[in-house]
């Protein structure tokens, strides 16, 4: 081995069997990680990027998956022959590892000190005071405010930045030279990403530990990573420097990954009349305490929010995490209770009971963040589809199978394939399933929640192309609610930057992003790197 590497791969391959059907997911590719740096493996889902990450640490789900060639080098060592009590030794010691999603990879059940203390126990035989002693330490390290206090807390009373830094603090708690982070910021706000991805690398200049970055995300490696490989379908197709990589891309994959980020602006609407008017909107949750239950304040979600929307115009909601973005859009559909005023196509919504609100339903429709999780798995893609139809009553069987068929057919979907289970898709693919749903019933409004955030970038430009081709075709009006300010920007005609209920600016979308009035606007706009470096 070169004494610069602290990892050298060569010629890996993996295969996963199912069955007799064997598919090489990763083929023969090779790439050192050089101590101290950070290395930034990039390309779409499926492309083998955290396959490549799992092999280092030997995470694979072995026998399904085997490695048919090839050699991880650590310290003269094949880390692929290894056995596996020396592999432990390394999992979690020498080498660590941050997943994508906190929620999952913490444990429910136990709190957090136990979480971390478990870690300290296993590798370095801490216990009693001595752990609890470092895992202060660690939080401090990560920037958890007021650590004492979170000791006990368990992961659901944590923030999703929080979370994402008690995982990092568990990855570091025995100082490893390798911290591989597989998607560390995909789920968080813009502003959380940017102080998550300042914590890594003031914490890899402060251990001296080198950084294997997994990420789709373009922006985010050009911040931090020193070089970048490129992958698609399962090969490395163009590894350099990162200047060198973005500012001359030479495979045409890179060229058209860079490119990828939704661009543009929405088609100019001409002024009509508006659709959904909203006035002293308030939700507020009550906190309740003593033997009696008394109500002593209130959790102000929604405070007093004001706005018109034209039909067929969009109107980007954005802000952090509770900021009251998805509790404005559920009040708004009278999905929770609220206060205040909400006309819907000249309608008021406020005094209606449920039963009266079920017609208008129809009406106004809502795609979900998470096509996966908001997809039945047990219903075919055509129920799913005509669910809203038959719940409606509209049409006859063979009426139905037509809209369905046609519903797929405008969100580009095979409607061949509407007898397969939501499973057997693609999450671009799952995700224009939830916007045929939507759209089979022809609304006048949808509700777009965070609909792009799990998906890569190319993937993300074709759902932006989409739901702006499908609203020029029906005059649709949507309310998108984003913390991606990039896809925001490419949709919104109108702009609402809310922060902690409140709004703190609106108005005309282009205009904002030109011109920021307001600190916290410049804010998201600076850490979403829209221009690196710049606010806009």
């Amino acid at each position: 081995m070169h004494p610069d590497n602290l990892i050298e791969v060569r010629d890996l391959a993996v295969e996963f069997s199912s069955g007799e059907q064997i598919n090489r997911v990763v083929d023969g590719i090779g790439f050192d990680i050089r101590r101290g740096e950070t290395l930034a493996l990039v390309g779409e889902s499926g492309s083998g990027k955290s396959v490549t990450a799992h092999s280092i640490l030997r995470l694979l789900p072995y026998p399904i998956a085997r490695h048919p060639s090839g050699s991880i080098g650590y310290q003269g060592q094949d880390l692929l022959q290894l056995g596996e009590k020396p592999m432990q030794r390394i999992r979690g010691n020498r080498i660590a590892m941050i997943f994508q999603e906190p929620m999952t990879s913490l444990n429910p059940l136990h709190n957090i000190e136990k979480q971390i203390n478990e870690i300290l126990l296993l590798h370095k035989g801490l216990t009693g005071p001595q752990a609890t002693a470092r895992t202060l330490e660690l939080l401090e390290l990560v920037g958890i405010p007021e650590p004492h206090k979170r000791l006990k807390a368990l992961p659901h009373e944590l923030s999703g930045g929080q979370r994402q830094r008690v995982m990092i603090a568990m990855a570091l708690a025995n100082e490893p030279e390798l911290l591989i982070a597989d998607e560390p910021t995909t789920a968080l706000d813009v502003t959380v990403q940017l102080k998550i991805l300042e914590l890594l690398k003031s914490l890899q200049a402060r251990l001296g530990m080198a950084l294997l970055l997994i990420s789709h995300d373009l922006n985010l490696v050009r911040r931090i990573a020193h070089r970048v490989c490129v992958m698609q379908q399962g090969k490395i197709v163009e590894q350099a420097d990162c200047a060198t990589l973005f500012d001359a891309p030479q495979h045409p994959y890179t060229q058209m990954l860079i490119n990828a980020e939704p661009t543009g602006e929405p088609a100019a609407n001409p002024v009509a009349p508006p659709l959904l008017e909203v006035d002293a909107l308030k939700v507020w949750f009550p906190i309740k305490k003593g033997l009696l239950r008394r109500t002593v304040d209130h959790v102000k979600a929604v405070d007093g929010i004001h706005f018109s929307l034209p039909r067929g115009q969009t109107l980007g909601i954005v802000g952090e995490s509770g900021s009251g973005k998805s509790t404005l859009g559920l009040a708004i559909l009278r999905l929770i209770a609220s206060q205040g005023h909400i006309r819907f196509d000249g309608q008021a919504l406020e005094h209606l009971d449920a039963k009266q609100v079920r017609p208008l339903r129809r009406q106004m429709q809502v795609v979900f963040q998470d096509p996966f999780g908001s997809l039945s798995p047990r219903m075919s893609v055509a129920d799913i589809v005509g669910e809203g139809l038959q719940i409606h009553g509209i049409g006859t069987a063979q009426e139905r199978e037509a809209a369905i068929v046609a519903a797929l057919q405008e969100v580009g979907l095979d409607p061949a394939t509407r007898h397969r289970y939501p499973h057997e898709f693609s999450g671009g693919q799952r995700q224009r399933i939830a916007i045929a749903r939507a759209l089979v019933l022809k609304p006048a409004l949808i509700l777009l929640d965070e609909p792009t955030s799990a998906l890569d970038r190319t993937v993300q430009r074709q759902v932006v192309e989409l739901l702006r081709s499908l609203q020029s075709k029906y005059n649709l009006t949507y309310l998108f609610i984003s913390h991606d300010l990039a896809v925001v920007k490419a949709l919104s005609h109108q702009l609402m930057v809310i922060k902690q209920g409140q709004v703190v600016e609106q108005g005309e979308a282009q205009a904002i992003f030109r011109d920021p009035q307001h600190a916290y606007t410049r804010q998201l706009l600076e850490a979403a790197f829209l221009a690196p470096g710049k606010a806009v």
